[in-house]
């Protein structure tokens, strides 16, 4: 068997920037244990199937050790490999996934993703959160993950968590975020439970940080950026209880899988 592999810098504007994702199209689903094999394989953050059927694409995600509900990063991938290699001519991608219908279009030489929104709630920070960071947040909340609110940007670059403690948490990862000096918010997110210990730049730790900051700045349409050492620079509008992430892509590499 044979399957053709991309691996696609999302969030990015050149090579080496952003987050890569391994994007394998396929024409029906593998086994289980066979995507998940290749995932650990490729050892990125995801690695990204989809299969076209007769309204869009299906899609589904896996890290290293785990498939998860929803990516943002590796949904621009497929779309960029989906727009530029295999000649979709419509103006929309419509992707369906275990998170429900994601939506994909190009604009101005990128992409602007529409996903629901996952809004987080205020919640008591757990014992091994608070252990896990030499500086103690000013809110904790949670939705899919754990968002740590900092005083300051500096407190977010500065950030060296214990991720065995992270390990251990029962939610997907933790999101740390500050209100940001030259862009509207900066984040980080970490996700050593799925084999992540800092994920590049993340689209779904959008879902529940636009919300969050949205209200807390009193504006829908926001920028900001994932200060991880790759970083990567989001677009972030608030749509009700759906959201806009948007952001560009560069190929990496192109190949073949041999199983």
């Amino acid at each position: 068997m044979e399957l053709t592999l991309y691996q696609i810098d999302a969030f990015a504007n050149k090579p080496f920037e952003g987050n890569p994702a391994a994007v394998i199209p396929l024409d029906a689903w593998l086994p289980d244990k066979l995507m998940q094999s290749i995932a650990e394989e490729n050892n990125l953050s995801e690695t990204v199937y989809f299969v076209a059927t007769s309204s869009g694409f299906d899609i589904r995600w896996f890290t290293p050790n785990a498939e998860v509900d929803l990516c943002g990063h590796a949904t621009l991938a497929s779309a960029y490999v989906i727009f530029n290699f295999l000649g979709y001519e419509a103006e929309i991608i419509n992707f369906q996934s275990r998170s429900g219908p994601l939506l994909v279009a190009q604009h101005n030489n990128g992409f602007v993703m529409n996903f629901p929104t996952q809004a987080p709630r205020l919640t008591d920070i757990p014992a091994q959160l608070l252990k896990a960071f030499d500086v103690a947040p000013v809110d904790c909340l949670s939705s899919e993950d754990y968002i740590l609110v900092f005083e300051n940007e500096q407190q977010v670059l500065d950030a060296q968590p214990n991720f065995s403690l992270l390990a251990q948490l029962d939610l997907r990862g933790v999101i740390i975020t500050a209100k940001g000096s030259e862009y509207d918010f900066v984040s980080r997110v970490f996700a050593p439970k799925y084999g992540i210990n800092e994920d590049p730049v993340t689209g779904s730790a959008f879902t529940q940080l636009i919300p969050y900051w949205a209200e807390k700045l009193g504006k829908d349409a926001m920028q900001a950026k994932q200060v991880s050492t790759r970083g990567g620079v989001v677009g972030c509008e608030l749509l009700g209880d759906r959201v806009k992430i948007s952001g560009n892509a560069v190929t990496y590499m192109e190949g073949r899988i041999i199983i």
